[in-house]
């Protein structure tokens, strides 16, 4: 084995983390008999051969030895290696990634394309592999078959002929998920896959072939999913439940950087359910399909007879795909920690893999929402834990994602945090943190798990500063006065959490009574280089409360900043002087002073703490202008902003205004066409500007339409209203990301959907044209 790998010059090529001349040491660690040896070779192929994804020269000489290893019976933990090499071959890139290539982007875009060709190359011993005796082995496979074999005909042969006799559980669910995975690839068989998963959906014995099939028709052939999908698979779900084990021993994590069990496609990439089709009845047994148009790589299709109805095989003496992989150790890796953890969540599931099988349902069911919350809710009336675990965070996965009537789901999810199972009240109080005004049905038990917890009002982190728990975070974003005694309660802390000024500020009127003790706790900061943390949570309780009685803690900190992030630190002392308005009188003497070097952002800040505290137009207005000259955006964004809230006393900055309506870039447009109205009142080109803002970036919709509000009535049959309408209409929430969110993604996403409704309604002054 490993014939010539001493005569490649690996000192020459480089991995993420230097040079590449300790790969042969980790290719030999692969074949290695000690368990904790090849675990951490595969870990260090992940984390540096292979690191995040790139394929490096190193990785491209890698490839022959890797298919050494495969194919070598007395190789443990092969199924790893195949996994390493499917990852390794299995990146497209299409013409639309090819024509975004920069010069800098060549060679890594050639290391791909020769992976690919290398991997898929040597792809037919993977047809040997499907039915090899290392259960490990014939998990892996058919994903590496359905990614990077040629000839997807031959592939889906092989998987239907081997799901009869295949004896292990887990190994016959990614035979169903590679087909899947086939139809996706080549969508001229996507009809045919589907015949076949409809009719494992509704003839295999086992509840979680059925489940699985029904998955992938989601996924690549939605048609074909059953018109009733929701109580088919709470049906299933509920034979799984009282079955006994399956024969399929649980699956470990595929490799370091992933979270996802071999053999499954994740759902996206922060493990939340995503969206989904249509469903019809599952289809009978028909007549082979005529020959569908071949794809560019695929040989002609030939037709397929119907599959038989697969039957579930009794289990053979062998080993399970848990014992494929080897003797599993604990290493201190980032595959040993993933594969702790993973146990961690799955200790006492039956199952483990039905929570992946949702996920990809939820993929497939896309944006019917409908039926979506009605699995999740009965998923959540589930006797058995792990599923109601599973369904809180797909609930969170749902609502973050798309728009829709969630009142019984949220309600449901709060009934969880009574639960005595901590995993599963954690998780539920985390996914109501981010709903906001929509945690609304589950207000109460959010109070009685607050009352019950005060050991959870505050979290603390090894390398971080405090920060609220996630139950006081969302009563206090329902502006519930239930959370103030839990504020209190962390203000008295040696350590302000950081985040109890947002929380506060959530509150509004019903945190009042806290303004003392924000006061007295900006009073005792020591003004240092840690002065920022300390009181930069206190400044923005402060600033939300409007609480001008602190005048004069916060003109202390203002004067005395530290060197140490003092500019941050002004910065909230000056926000906070401008939100107290004319109760700051007391500080216009120093906001006069600190406007005397115009330009720059501090003078800025200072200038808009200056008009809110004394209404001194004559004053602040020089500094703005010379502002909006800034050779800085983000100098030049403030003082536009700060321009729009004098209002017509600023007409005479119009003209600059409306210069940066072309700017290349597009947030200081939309910030200076919001002012050019506020100074102008006027409406047309304005409102062009705003629009074509809207189209081009959705993140700025809730400041367009913040605009768009104060300006209505909007006309019947005008352009914005016609934006806005289109924008209520739509069930896919406008900042929705496919791989990752943002906390407050709901809640901006709420607020956008109330101000197209109050534009709509006119609630506002002026009119648009």
């Amino acid at each position: 084995m490993f014939s010539g790998i001493d005569e490649v010059d690996w000192a020459s090529m480089e991995h993420a983390y230097g040079p590449a001349d300790d790969v042969p040491e980790l290719l030999r660690g692969l074949a290695s008999d000690d368990p904790a040896e090849r675990e951490a070779a595969l870990d260090g192929m992940y984390g540096a051969v292979h690191h995040q994804g790139d394929v490096y020269a190193c990785t491209l000489a890698c490839i022959p030895f890797l298919f050494e290893l495969v194919v070598d019976p007395g190789v443990q933990d092969r199924g790893g290696v195949v996994e390493l090499l499917t990852s390794i071959g299995g990146f497209d890139l299409d013409e639309d990634d090819e024509a975004e290539i920069d010069e800098d982007e060549i060679e890594g875009a050639a290391n791909y394309a020769m992976a690919a060709a290398a991997v898929t190359a040597g792809a037919g011993v993977f047809f040997e592999l499907i039915a090899d005796e290392d259960p490990g082995v014939r998990l892996a496979a058919p994903l590496a078959l359905a990614t990077l074999h040629r000839h997807p005909v031959r592939v889906l042969a092989l998987l239907r002929e081997r799901l009869p006799v295949e004896p292990d559980e887990e190994v016959r669910l990614a035979l169903v998920e590679a087909a899947g995975r086939v139809a996706l690839r080549h969508r001229p068989l996507a009809d045919r896959v589907g015949k076949w998963l409809g009719l494992l959906a509704s003839r295999a014995d086992s509840p979680g072939l059925r489940l699985a099939a029904l998955a992938q028709l989601a996924r690549c052939s939605p048609d074909g999913l059953p018109g009733d999908v929701v109580p088919v698979v709470s049906g299933l779900l509920r034979e799984m439940r009282s079955a006994p084990e399956e024969s399929g021993g649980r699956v470990e994590p595929a490799g370091p950087g992933t979270g996802t069990p071999p053999g499954r496609i994740p759902a996206r990439e922060d493990d939340e359910p995503e969206p989904g089709p249509d469903t019809t009845a599952p289809p009978a047994p028909a007549p082979a399909p005529a020959p569908a148009p071949a794809s560019a790589d695929s040989e002609p299709v030939e037709p397929v007879e119907p599959v038989e109805p697969v039957q579930a095989v009794e289990p053979e003496p062998v080993a399970s795909a848990e014992a494929g992989r080897g003797e599993h150790v604990v290493t201190p890796t980032l595959v040993g920690q993933l594969r702790s953890l993973y146990a961690q969540e799955n200790a006492g599931r039956g199952a483990p893999w039905a929570a992946d099988l949702l996920r990809t349902l939820h993929v497939g069911l896309d944006d019917r929402v409908g039926d979506r919350t009605a699995l999740l809710a009965d998923q959540l009336r589930s006797p058995d834990r792990h599923q109601r675990i599973d369904a809180v965070r797909m609930s969170g996965g749902l609502i973050r994602a798309w728009r829709g009537p969630y009142e019984e789901l949220v309600a449901l999810v709060g009934e969880q945090l009574a639960d005595p199972e901590p995993r599963l009240a954690e998780a539920a109080s985390h996914v109501l943190e981010e709903l906001f005004g929509l945690a609304a049905p589950a207000a109460d038990a959010l109070a009685a798990r607050l009352a019950a917890d005060p050991g959870g009002w505050v979290k603390t982190w090894a390398g971080g500063p405090p920060g609220l728990g996630s139950t006081v975070k969302a009563l206090a974003r329902l502006g519930d006065a239930r959370a103030v005694p839990a504020l209190a309660a962390a203000l008295e802390r040696e350590q302000v959490a950081h985040d109890v000024g947002f929380a506060v500020g959530c509150l509004g009127a019903a945190a009042r009574p806290l303004a003392g003790v924000l006061r007295r706790r900006l009073a005792d900061v020591e003004l240092d280089e840690n002065a920022y943390d300390r009181a930069s949570p206190l400044l923005a309780g402060l600033t939300a409360l409007r609480a001008g009685e602190a005048t004069p803690e916060v003109l202390r900190v203002l004067r005395g900043a530290p060197e140490y992030r003092g500019a941050w630190l002004r910065t909230a002392a000056l926000r906070a002087l401008g939100a107290f308005g004319p109760a700051a009188r007391e500080a216009v003497p120093e906001l006069r002073a600190l406007i005397s070097r115009p330009g720059t952002a501090s003078a800025t800040e200072a200038a808009e703490a200056l008009w809110a505290a004394s209404g001194d137009a004559d004053a602040v207005l020089p500094v703005l202008i010379e502002g909006l000259e800034s050779d800085q955006v983000h100098d030049r964004r403030s003082a536009a902003v700060a321009l729009g809230a004098l209002g017509p006393r600023a007409a005479v900055v119009a003209p600059r205004l409306r210069g940066l309506l072309a700017h290349d870039e597009l947030w200081l447009r939309v910030d200076a066409a919001v002012a050019l109205w506020e100074v102008s009142g006027r409406t047309r080109e304005t409102v062009g500007a705003l629009l074509t803002a809207w189209e081009q970036n959705r993140h700025v919709r809730v400041r367009v339409a913040e605009c768009l509000a104060r300006m209505g009535p909007v006309p019947e049959g005008s352009a914005a209203a016609h934006v806005l309408r289109s924008e209520l209409v739509s069930v896919r929430r406008h900042n929705a990301m496919d791989g990752g969110y943002g906390s407050h993604d709901i809640h901006e996403d709420e607020k956008l959907l109330a101000l197209c409704r109050q534009a709509l309604r006119g609630a506002g002054k002026g009119s648009t044209p």
